[in-house]
């Protein structure tokens, strides 16, 4: 079994996680946190084979590390693109018809969920780069307003979330715990 190679994972990190900074602005508190979380993530997955990455390791759940991974891509792209920055893209690993084909469809490339991921993380970065943290997006269907600083609150919370089921998945597959 092929692990998938440390080319594959951020080139702008190696080795560990640069920690956000603790006296800084607010932006930077938030964009270096989002980061590092981001990077949390990826570290937990980091040596694993594409079986493994597939493991649903914690039984009834759907959930593997390959499905968090495409999860974290499609919100990646929603939140960003879709709902702050108005980009008429399609949504990924989702379809009303089928709407957690995120986990339950881990059956494709392992390396082409991780250059999405990248990708849909560089084009979060450039929206971001580019507003100011009062800057607003509209949620689709209810049109309610949301700023950019609630975006990347919300994001880091949903990377923390998700961070800890990548805990529990990395353990159940080959007990390593840390990151």
């Amino acid at each position: 079994m092929d692990t998938i190679p440390e080319e594959n994972y951020s080139p702008k990190w190696s080795g560990d996680r640069p920690e956000a900074p603790r006296l800084a602005d607010e932006r930077e508190i938030l964009t270096s946190t989002l980061d590092w979380h981001r990077r949390t993530f990826e570290l937990k997955c980091q040596g694993l084979t594409p079986e493994q990455m597939a493991e649903r390791a914690v039984g009834p759940s759907t959930m593997s590390l390959h499905g968090l991974l495409r999860h974290l891509t499609g919100v990646e792209r929603w939140w960003f693109r879709i709902q702050f920055a108005g980009e008429d893209v399609p949504m990924l690993y989702y379809s009303d018809e089928r709407p957690e084909q995120d986990f339950e469809d881990t059956g494709g490339d392992v390396e082409a969920a991780w250059v999405a991921w990248h990708e849909e993380c560089e084009r979060s970065r450039a929206i971001v780069a580019k507003a100011t943290l009062d800057d607003t997006g509209r949620t689709h269907g209810s049109g309610e307003p949301f700023s950019l600083r609630w975006l990347l609150t919300h994001h880091i919370a949903e990377y923390a979330r998700h961070d800890g089921h990548a805990d529990l998945l990395r353990e159940s597959i080959d007990g390593k715990t840390g990151h």
